[in-house]
């Protein structure tokens, strides 16, 4: 199939996501069966996961709508011609955020391989629809498409978890080619100098998912000698946070632990804000580290590459994600910055 193809289905399915992001905003049905049928599935998506509510799967909606539009699907598969031999490629899928694993799947299928996708229990309502419905735009993708329980006789695997699985995909899929994301996370790096509409975008990449996904902001590295009142200011828009009920749960039993430990802390009464050398902070708390000099700090940094996703500033503009912008990466943003389809090349040439 030639890219042109491919880029026909995938801005059809962009649209697709944006009008489904329309018909939750307004409640109003739409005219489009597949949209609907997607709509439908919305409801039954946040039964199955308490972390899922209409907000976040319209941000879902509307990220990928934005994604899939023929500029930027023009401008990711230039570079690539997949015009090779099919084969076998298991996928299995993260869910702590919506679609969060619809980049590999449309990676596979686009590299003109055969989809063996093991969706989250997390995420499955959600990604079983769009599957469906990517089926039905590209009846020539339907066929390739398998939801499967267990990955069996595959030729490759693309698996995002925790440390600890990671060890086991390594060690079970031993002779297979595989792509294995480990747990990561993002920080953001502070001069001093940002605006108040920039602090207002960190907030949107600390609390966007409820702080569940990679690219949200974890830790944050300010100035020595920065208000931190400047960050309660630019985060008290999302002060309804605390009414989502396992939000307020983790929320309150993180802030009891950390009293009774007599740990020091700032709080606002929907977010902790722990000094701390971690990257990686729980849901409620925001972790935070002061710093000297730039310079210092970036060393420090890149010793922890493969611990963090993105950084989210404005002190480097070629290499770092802007405010606001951790949650919408481009579609070639890769995610541990491992070109997958250029894998997925591989993937054959390994193989014959």
């Amino acid at each position: 199939m030639q890219n042109q193809r491919k880029i026909e289905i995938l801005s059809s399915l962009g649209k697709l996501f944006l009008q489904a992001s329309n018909v939750l905003k307004k409640g109003k049905e739409s005219d489009h069966e597949l949209v609907n049928k997607l709509v439908e599935q919305t409801a039954l998506a946040k039964q199955q996961n308490s972390w899922f509510t209409d907000s976040s799967i319209q941000t879902a909606f509307n990220a990928w709508g934005n994604a899939l539009n023929l500029d930027n699907l023009n401008a990711w598969l230039k570079a690539y011609d997949f015009d090779i031999e099919q084969k076998k490629v298991g996928v299995i899928m993260a869910g702590n955020i919506p679609l969060v694993g619809l980049h590999d799947a449309l990676s596979v299928l686009i590299s003109g391989h055969e989809l063996h996708a093991k969706l989250s229990s997390k995420d499955r309502v959600l990604m079983e629809s769009v599957l469906f419905i990517l089926g039905e735009i590209g009846e020539e993708w339907k066929s390739k498409i398998k939801l499967v329980e267990q990955l069996k006789e595959i030729d490759a695997l693309i698996a995002t978890g925790s440390d600890n699985s990671a060890r086991y995909f390594e060690y079970y899929f031993r002779n297979q080619k595989k792509l294995i994301r480990k747990n990561r996370t993002s920080i953001a790096v502070l001069d001093g100098n940002e605006s108040k509409e920039q602090l207002e975008g960190l907030a949107k990449d600390v609390f966007t998912y409820f702080g569940l996904g990679c690219r949200n902001v974890t830790k944050v590295y300010i100035p020595e000698g920065f208000d931190k009142d400047r960050l309660f200011e630019a985060f008290f828009s999302w002060k309804e946070i605390i009414n989502h009920n396992k939000y307020a749960n983790n929320y309150d039993y993180n802030k009891a632990v950390y009293m009774l430990n007599k740990v020091e802390l700032i709080e606002n009464g929907f977010l902790l804000l722990k000094e701390d050398e971690n990257l990686h902070s729980p849901v409620g708390v925001l972790f935070y580290e002061t710093y000297a000099d730039w310079e210092v700090l970036k060393d420090k940094l890149s010793s922890r590459e493969e611990e963090i996703q993105t950084i989210v500033s404005h002190l480097n503009e070629a290499t770092h994600t802007p405010f606001g912008k951790a949650q919408t990466p481009e579609l070639w943003d890769y995610a541990d910055s491992v070109d997958t389809l250029a894998f997925l090349q591989e993937v054959y040439k390994k193989t014959i």
